[in-house]
């Protein structure tokens, strides 16, 4: 009800009011009404702060809605990035692992390798070492051998120069195998069946001999060598391997009387079984018939290289 009523009913039923009362009552109602004009505006403020606060209230939760589905979407993607990181982590624990134990092997591996490369370094320091050496011993060999040789073409330069006037048919020299080779006939040295050397034959032996004396690093071997035929039986003389030992023995003992030392001379029969013509005629037969005299330099230089 208006208060303005209220005075009213209230003035009525107490009959007539004073002046001063109503000046009093007039003043209080304006007071009133600008009280309630205040509360008014107050309350329209409080409206609008409470409608304000209201819209900020549904915005709030619209973002609180928003932040939550994105709080949400966010503990998912953490969940997920937990397991994924957990296992990675157990991936790379597990592969760690595997990496340690293979760095463990190639190092074992290494080490071994390492080994075998010092055995080996050591092994080809070693045959380096035996490559000089041999190198060396190699050089000395070929030194050695290239006296050797040209000792032997001296050696052959001087016997024919010894024997040029026996030279032809009856007497060859020649170079074989490092040695040289005094070849001479039957027909020079011996009579058929007979083992005592003719003057001749003498004569070249003796001019050998002085050779050899001049050369006393030569090793002399004397071989005797005869055709197929047999002997005749009843000779003193057994068979060819006697015929061509007792010729080899005539030959040293002229050697030797000679003055060559009987320490270099060596003696030994090849009877018919060295032909130089295999053929069964008179003349290879001829020619089959003779003494060598194998003429070698000494080689106890190259013995002592190979020994070693």
């Amino acid at each position: 009800m208006p208060l303005l009523a209220i005075l009213i009913i209230l003035s009525i039923g107490t009959g007539c009011v004073s002046k001063k009362k109503f000046d009093t009552l007039a003043q209080e109602k304006f007071k009133l009404q600008l009280e309630k004009t205040q509360c008014d505006s107050s309350l329209a403020n409080q409206t609008r702060k409470a409608n304000s606060l209201s819209s900020q209230v549904d915005l709030l939760k619209i973002d609180t809605a928003k932040i939550g589905a994105e709080l949400r979407k966010t503990q998912r993607n953490f969940t997920q990035l937990d397991k994924s990181y957990n296992q990675l982590l157990t991936n790379s624990a597990n592969e760690a692992a595997n990496l340690s134990r293979d760095l463990k092997r190639k190092e074992e591996e290494l080490g071994k390798l390492e080994g075998n490369l010092n055995a080996s370094r050591l092994q080809v320091e070693a045959l380096n070492k035996n490559l000089k050496e041999r190198e060396k011993r190699v050089a000395e060999l070929e030194k050695v051998l290239a006296d050797k040789e040209q000792a032997t073409k001296e050696l052959n330069d001087k016997v024919n120069k010894a024997l040029l006037g026996f030279k032809g048919k009856d007497l060859t020299v020649e170079v074989k195998n490092g040695k040289v080779y005094v070849s001479l006939s039957e027909q020079l040295l011996f009579k058929s069946g007979k083992y005592d050397v003719d003057t001749k034959g003498q004569d070249a032996i003796k001019k050998l001999a002085v050779v050899l004396k001049e050369n006393a690093d030569i090793s002399v071997e004397v071989e005797g060598h005869t055709d197929d035929v047999p002997l005749v039986p009843g000779s003193t003389i057994k068979d060819n391997w006697d015929l061509g030992a007792l010729r080899a023995t005539s030959i040293i003992k002229i050697l030797t009387n000679e003055g060559v030392s009987g320490a270099r001379l060596s003696a030994n029969s090849r009877g018919e079984f060295s032909p130089l013509d295999p053929a069964r005629n008179a003349e290879a037969r001829t020619k089959n018939r003779r003494t060598e005299i194998i003429l070698t330099p000494k080689l106890d230089e190259l013995f002592k290289i190979l020994g070693n």
